[in-house]
């Protein structure tokens, strides 16, 4: 019987354990630390996005990462509209698979805006269970996710969902391995995000490797901390990483990202990679 995780995963992917470039955009209009010109936004989110596909990622993620302090759940119009803006001129520049997250947990803003540039994924943070986050209590809206999906016809944009997302706490303790089962099994994701503590931070092989026992048919991706010393290591265990923060220089994110980092990363990434196939 074939694997409907792995079959819709590969729709988008092509068969890879892809590595998913983070375009990180500048603050936006209405952010606290928005320069004033949205041209600006739009030349630094193109500018990534080159280097990143140039170097060799197989897909991008365009992110507000620069809007902090977040919104717990994102609406203004202001936000959604030139997040819109900047990715349609990212998905006009690359031919790669585009993904969408609007911090902190913005579902509908991201699939919206996935919908009307025709991205094919998005991430979502909190998609099942509740959390202490830095924005306050998040609570889980996966329902609602569902059926927004059916109303816009985006049954074909893939859910990369957090497990035990990154600044944050569960409210409630439950085993891991149950968590994962229930966001793909009850709460609709189409592949797991593992991340650390924090944005630097990978989480741990051990984790990693509860995560991939307890849900064997599933992607697990890696959603923060990646470096090139953890390229090896964590490929030969995970399904695909989002790289950000090792894509820039001294691990500065306010800075552009650095071809070189990104090309090395990818060539010991791909190099465990296809250790690990042919194994």
């Amino acid at each position: 019987m074939s694997n409907p995780y792995l079959k819709r995963f590969n729709s988008v992917f092509a068969d890879k354990a892809p590595v998913i470039g983070m375009v990180h955009m500048y603050p936006l209009p209405g952010a606290p630390w928005f320069a004033g010109d949205l041209n600006d936004v739009i030349d630094r989110a193109l500018q990534d996005a080159t280097t990143l596909a140039e170097n060799g990622v197989d897909a991008l993620l365009v992110e507000n990462f620069h809007d902090y302090p977040f919104y717990p759940t994102t609406v203004e119009p202001e936000t959604v509209a030139s997040a819109a803006v900047v990715a349609r001129e990212v998905s006009r520049h690359t031919d790669l698979p585009l993904g969408i997250n609007i911090l902190r947990n913005s579902w509908k803003a991201s699939l919206g805006i996935a919908a009307a540039v025709d991205a094919q994924f998005i991430r979502l943070n909190i998609l099942t269970d509740a959390s202490v986050t830095d924005q306050g209590i998040i609570n889980s809206e996966a329902h609602l996710v569902a059926r927004y999906k059916k109303h816009i016809g985006g049954d074909h944009i893939l859910t990369l969902a957090d497990l035990l997302t990154k600044h944050a706490r569960p409210i409630v303790e439950r085993p891991v391995g149950v968590i994962a089962a229930d966001m793909l099994h009850r709460g609709g994701a189409d592949a797991i995000i593992l991340a650390g503590d924090d944005t630097k931070m990978p989480p741990s092989l051990e984790r990693l490797a509860q995560v991939k026992d307890s849900v064997p048919d599933a992607p697990v991706i890696l959603g923060s901390g990646m470096t090139a010393q953890h390229a090896a290591r964590y490929a030969e265990v995970a399904d695909g990483a989002v790289f950000g923060y090792g894509s820039k220089p001294d691990n500065n994110m306010d800075l552009p990202v650095s071809g070189e980092l990104t090309r090395e990363f990818v060539n010991l990434w791909q190099s465990a990679g296809e250790a690990r196939k042919a194994a």
